[in-house]
């Protein structure tokens, strides 16, 4: 970085080096879990992982399956000071951790890096975006509705909310 050579994002995500570690994991490593503190971003290199959430009720959701080229643990970046969700490897996978300091000077030095970033974040936001979609009207397509849809229509439309028999 600032040395005149053309900075390239792959190679910087390649290499380890101060405030960045690479690490081979084994199936089924807990990366981090809900509750810790994040202070980190990652990288998969090679591999896949799961995210998932547990409510104060205990119940288990998978947020996410991740694959090679993509990050987690961003919201380091945003604020967070706890991980809001456990990260679990599904298969071998190399890692690259980057420490919060080490991410946030690249971001601000390396256009590159920052563009690729970006796109990475958009990308997941829209897919995200479209999952929930899919599922909001996927699960809903599948109930019965409780009551006619020409209320549903005068809902939609301004009217008065339709009441339900249940």
């Amino acid at each position: 970085m600032g040395n005149g050579v053309k900075f390239d994002p792959a190679v910087f995500l390649e290499t380890a080096a101060r405030g960045r570690a690479i690490s081979t994991h084994p199936k089924k490593q807990i990366l981090f879990a809900q509750g810790e503190p994040a202070d980190s971003v990652f990288y998969i290199q090679k591999g896949k992982v799961k995210v998932t959430v547990v409510s104060e009720q205990g119940k288990e959701a998978v947020v996410a399956i991740l694959g090679t080229a993509e990050f987690f643990g961003e919201g380091c970046l945003a604020g967070q000071v706890r991980r809001i969700a456990t990260v679990m490897t599904m298969t071998e996978s190399v890692i690259v951790r980057m420490e919060k300091a080490a991410i946030v000077q690249v971001i601000h030095q390396e256009p590159a890096f920052s563009e690729m970033f970006i796109a990475h974040l958009l990308g997941r936001g829209i897919r995200v975006e479209a999952d929930l979609v899919d599922q909001l009207f996927n699960s809903s397509e599948k109930r019965r509705p409780t009551f006619p849809a020409s209320s549903m229509r005068s809902t939609i439309s301004g009217g008065s909310t339709p009441r339900s028999d249940t």
